[in-house]
Parts: C-alpha cells; sequence; structure tokens
C-alpha cells in the first residue's frame, strides 16, 4: 500500500485549522497528516534556528513514512536533502493544512523544481 502521510511545515499545531510555514526549514513544526483518514501529529523542528542552506529535514523527520512534503516555501539545500531521500516536494499556495489536503487529493499540487526553489528565507515563487 502506497504512503499516505504528508508533511506540512506548519506555524503551530493546529490539527487540520493549521497554517502553512511560508517556509519550510524556518517552520516551528512539521505536520505528519495522513492524507487518506485526515489525522495529524506534530514534530517540532529542532532546527527552526538554523544559518542559510544548513536546514537538514530529512534528520527530523527520521523514521517517517512520507508520500511528499507540501511547502509554500523551501530552499535548495532542504529540496535537495529530501530528494535524495525519495520524498517529493510539492508547492502550496494555500492557507491551511485542510485546503493542502483538499488540493493534493485532487491532485492540482505541483512539484518543486530545482529551478523554483527559494535562493534565501522568505522569498517566493509564482
Amino acid at each position: 500500500m502506497r504512503d499516505t502521510n504528508l508533511c506540512i511545515p506548519v506555524e503551530a499545531d493546529r490539527g487540520l485549522d493549521s497554517r502553512v510555514s511560508a517556509h519550510f526549514g524556518s517552520a516551528p513544526a512539521f505536520l505528519i497528516v495522513d492524507a487518506r483518514t485526515r489525522l495529524c501529529r506534530a514534530i517540532p523542528n529542532q532546527t527552526e534556528h538554523h544559518a542559510h542552506g544548513t536546514c537538514n529535514p530529512v534528520a527530523a523527520l527520521q523514521g517517517e513514512r512520507i508520500a511528499g512534503a507540501v511547502v509554500g516555501g523551501i530552499g535548495m539545500g532542504a529540496l535537495q536533502r529530501l530528494n535524495a531521500a525519495n520524498i517529493l516536494v510539492y508547492r502550496s499556495e494555500h492557507a491551511t493544512v485542510a485546503e493542502v489536503l483538499a488540493a493534493w487529493n485532487a491532485g492540482t499540487l505541483e512539484v518543486v523544481q530545482p529551478h523554483t526553489a527559494c535562493g534565501r528565507h522568505g522569498h517566493h515563487h509564482p
């Protein structure tokens, strides 16, 4: 059976009402959401405050079975580390986790490509 867990960076754990963080590596927490059952649990981001380019999301997600990460923005280093761990990264402009799940289930999220990753924190691409 295919993994249905998504990793979504959030500003605070409020379940499906959690607001998606604008940047993956600087998110206070990662919400692991089962896209099928909608069950959620938060993992604190131990490296929320890190030097540019040193975000290591794979370490925070160690042992998690993730079908994909859905982000508002992500740096090249974090994107490469997730991709190396066979985790595809998708971009979402949606404000809440519930909205992200709806887009995921509708198949409307686009895969983040290296040329669309953020060059610096807080920088977003259309």
